[in-house]
């Protein structure tokens, strides 16, 4: 979300070239298990790794970086020059790189980022890690994970103990070792995130391994009640339901336990958020003791005529993806065009020129558009929606959209601006929001950001050796608001009710329309 994390994640994307090369290597290409260094000018100093095989004349392998495992899409070995392609996401970075003395030595570029880099062969290339059944690890081998956790894990975030105290976290960890030879990986890994997040922010966890046996099924909350908005083909009747309970236990009791999986120093509204997704994980309620079979959970539920009824899901496997049948059939503008991350319209009734902002890969050109289209059009009213937007690259949408929206004098005008939020308006968003707010006469619409604009972000990664489970920790602190009140709310406050949710529509953007 920050310069330091993007140069990394871009740097991770790593030995990309301009143009698609064809995938070639030969006995004599460089392979194995390659250790070193590389020097960024954003993020400085950068550990990684990087396992290189030749599979039928192919290379194939995974690089190893603070933030993230990446895997080798492509590649070529040609007069001495190693160039690999490797899928990171959003992300491109080109590399060239020698081979000598066992030693990989060349030049990276990202973006505006660009250094050198030194790997050293230490042995033969690793067998690719399987995700699945990462959490079925010996009693013994989870002891070294916990081991490594309580060890690693405060000296390398900014400030472990800001919110969690070093007494708190050390009994903690004597607690979770008391009780290993009773848990399974399930209640392990529930375990093992509840204690990162009770020190605080947001972008410190332990990730979810690849199987977390999804059921098929979409919560979301509305006042007190969590509603059925979407679920798999056959139990369409739950559609719209109120959850009453999962298994045996109570929705209030449910939702308790699963706010243990949430940051300790967020706001209630992100915890919320995430709860929703959490009740309807297998590992999480399998973990938490809400279901006593991972892959099979049952939902009582009561419709609108508080007619009580029951429905019992299987999880999905892990490689497939459910078939959800949508409670509204005709989506609001904004849960449009999911495939793609930033994208507008002009919307000629309201003379308003709207923008979703979900993501910042190519930003550089979508901004663009988006202001070609601003002069083209001359809108009475332009809209940036970064309700759904995640993070990324602050510095990205500050140089791309803030300031150059700042430069334009007939949209940079009190309500003729606006930017939509929301509490999954998350990370570079959450910073981006807030300096349309310092630097722009925007008006903010929505409801207040999740996360807290002062705290600890700038996510690291560790892997846990055994089970390799990925702990997220923050690097460093930023404050994008100033004195008062730690939270970013809206100049307008709008959600929408369960009824106008029901109909499909969007109170936030109807309320910008009709502003004047």
């Amino acid at each position: 979300m920050t310069p330091a994390l993007s140069a990394i994640g871009s740097f991770v994307a790593f030995l990309v070239l301009g143009a698609a090369a064809v995938a070639d290597c030969t006995l004599e290409s460089p392979t194995g298990h390659f250790q070193g260094t590389a020097s960024s000018k954003q993020a400085g100093k950068l550990e990684i790794s990087l396992d290189l095989r030749c599979v039928d004349q192919h290379f194939e392998g995974e690089l190893v970086t603070p933030v993230g495992t990446y895997t080798v899409k492509t590649g070529t070995y040609s007069a001495g020059e190693l160039v690999l392609q490797l899928d990171a996401g959003a992300d491109m970075v080109s590399v060239r790189a020698t081979l000598e003395n066992q030693t990989l030595r060349g030049q990276f570029i990202a973006g505006d980022d660009a250094g050198p880099l030194k790997l050293l062969r230490t042995g033969e290339a690793h067998t690719p890690r399987s995700e699945e059944g990462s959490l079925h690890i010996s009693q013994e081998q989870w002891v070294e994970d916990v081991d490594f956790f309580a060890r690693e894990f405060p000296q390398r975030h900014a400030n472990a103990f800001h919110h969690l105290t070093r007494e708190q976290f050390e009994a903690a960890i004597a607690e979770l070792k008391r009780r290993l030879p009773r848990m399974n990986g399930d209640e392990i890994y529930v375990a093992l995130d509840h204690i990162a997040n009770t020190i605080g922010d947001a972008h410190t966890y332990v990730e979810f391994p690849a199987d977390t046996a999804d059921l098929p099924l979409e919560l979301q909350r509305f006042g007190a009640d969590y509603r059925v908005v979407a679920i798999g083909t056959g139990f369409e009747k739950a559609l719209g339901a109120r959850v009453l309970g999962i298994g045996d236990t109570p929705i209030v009791k449910a939702r308790e336990l699963a706010a243990s999986m949430t940051p300790g120093e967020e706001t209630a509204a992100l915890a919320d958020a995430r709860i929703g997704r959490f009740l309807t994980m297998g590992i999480a309620l399998h973990g938490l003791g809400i279901a006593s079979d991972r892959n099979l959970a049952s939902y009582t539920l009561a419709d609108d005529q508080g007619r009580v009824f029951t429905v019992s899901l299987r999880a999905t496997p892990p490689e497939s993806q459910a078939d959800l049948i949508d409670l509204v059939k005709e989506q609001p503008l904004y849960r449009t065009n999911s495939a793609q991350g930033f994208w507008h319209v002009y919307l000629p009734e309201s003379r308003t020129l709207y923008c979703d902002f979900r993501e910042y890969l190519h930003l550089d050109h979508n901004a663009e558009a988006l202001l070609r289209e601003a002069k083209d059009k001359k809108p009475d009213k332009l809209v940036i929606d970064l309700r759904q937007n995640s993070g990324g690259d602050y510095t990205q949408g500050l140089k791309y959209l803030v300031d150059p929206i700042r430069s334009l004098p007939e949209i940079n005008q009190r309500g003729h601006l606006f930017v939509l939020i929301g509490v999954d308006t998350f990370s570079a968003a959450m910073s981006n929001a807030a300096q349309f707010r310092q630097r722009t006469a925007a008006m903010l619409v929505g409801e207040p950001i999740g996360e807290r604009p002062n705290s600890y972000q700038e996510a690291r990664e560790m892997r846990l050796p055994n089970s390799q489970l990925r702990v997220r920790h923050s690097t460093q602190y930023y404050e994008f608001a100033g004195k008062g009140e730690n939270i970013i709310r809206p100049d307008r406050e709008v959600d929408a009710s369960w009824e106008e949710y029901k109909q499909g529509r969007d109170p936030v953007l109807e309320w910008v329309l009709k502003y004047k």
